[in-house]
């Protein structure tokens, strides 16, 4: 028989993949994470893992104690919270995985509120280069541009936002304004960095023009947007950034519109939970406040 213990190690190596993030977040040193890995594969005659690129890749027999393992954690949490009381209560930790410009424009300016509402809930906004999967309890709840297609997952469409092309009055005066999108390869434009875009949705150029491509890039979107602001190039912005910048301009708003969703996405066991529920009212009256049309379908 196993410790049960070297599950909670498993899982939080097969979700990071690495040992080191997995003993920080753990608070134990990285030795003692291998030898209890290998203790447990030792234990289930199994090996559990391959290592390919630096990374741990779970093998067959890997992925089948992953289900488990995590039918388990959840089954050990649920009865946790049941005995608890945590349930009916507004107190505990939210790990909220979301986009940066999500996070910085349409919730940081509401966190004031919510933690006086809410003091006992300590709220962590994880703005990381692609979004944390819940699924993978990576994290408790995310904000994403995609409705995810598999995991035991509860999902809630929070509504649609809109973007525009975006340009600076001194960049409009200094160079001209483009008036059809077959110009736009004559100006400079601003943009995600291909390679390091983690979600489709976030390839606006080739929706404006096919074969559009910046020349001033970042995986930012705050950073695009200060670029823009200055005056160096022509980007696109949702309108939650570009609309509250005077200095910026839509361009051809009539004939360029790009909508996306946002998408609420829970763990399924963590969806009743007071503090969960608590985050996600919060959250719809944020994207309702700063007037992101309700969800119409």
């Amino acid at each position: 028989m196993f410790d049960w213990d070297d599950l909670r190690i498993f899982l939080a190596v097969a979700r990071s993949r690495r040992i080191a993030p997995a003993a920080r977040s753990l608070g134990m040193d990285a030795t003692t994470i291998g030898r209890r890995l290998a203790r447990l594969s030792t234990a289930l005659e199994s090996d559990l893992f391959e290592i390919s690129g630096g990374e741990r890749r779970l093998t067959e027999r890997g992925e089948a104690l992953f289900r488990h393992a995590e039918a388990a954690e959840s089954a050990a949490l649920a009865a946790m919270e049941t005995v608890t009381g945590q349930q009916r209560s507004l107190s505990g930790q939210v790990r909220l995985s979301v986009a940066e410009g999500f996070g910085t424009w349409i919730l940081a300016p509401g966190l004031a509120a919510f933690h006086a509402r809410h003091p006992g809930i300590r709220l962590d906004l994880i703005t990381a280069s692609g979004f944390l999967n819940p699924s993978k309890r990576e994290a408790d709840m995310a904000v994403m541009l995609a409705r995810p297609q598999r995991g035991h997952l509860s999902v809630k469409r929070l509504g649609d936002y809109r973007l525009h092309l975006y340009a600076s009055r001194e960049y409009l005066e200094r160079v001209g304004t483009p008036q059809h999108p077959d110009t736009l390869k004559k100006h400079t434009l601003v943009g995600y960095v291909p390679e390091f875009i983690f979600s489709p949705e976030l390839n606006y150029l080739s929706e404006v023009e096919p074969g559009l491509e910046a020349s001033l890039r970042s995986t930012s979107i705050n950073v695009q947007h200060r670029i823009v602001a200055e005056g160096a190039g022509i980007g696109v912005l949702p309108d939650f950034i570009g609309s509250r910048d005077p200095r910026l301009l839509p361009l051809m708003a009539d004939r360029i519109e790009i909508i996306r969703s946002f998408w609420l996405v829970t763990h399924e066991d963590l969806r009743s939970l007071a503090r969960i529920a608590a985050v996600a009212q919060w959250l719809q009256q944020r994207v309702v406040t700063l007037g992101v049309p309700t969800p119409s379908r």
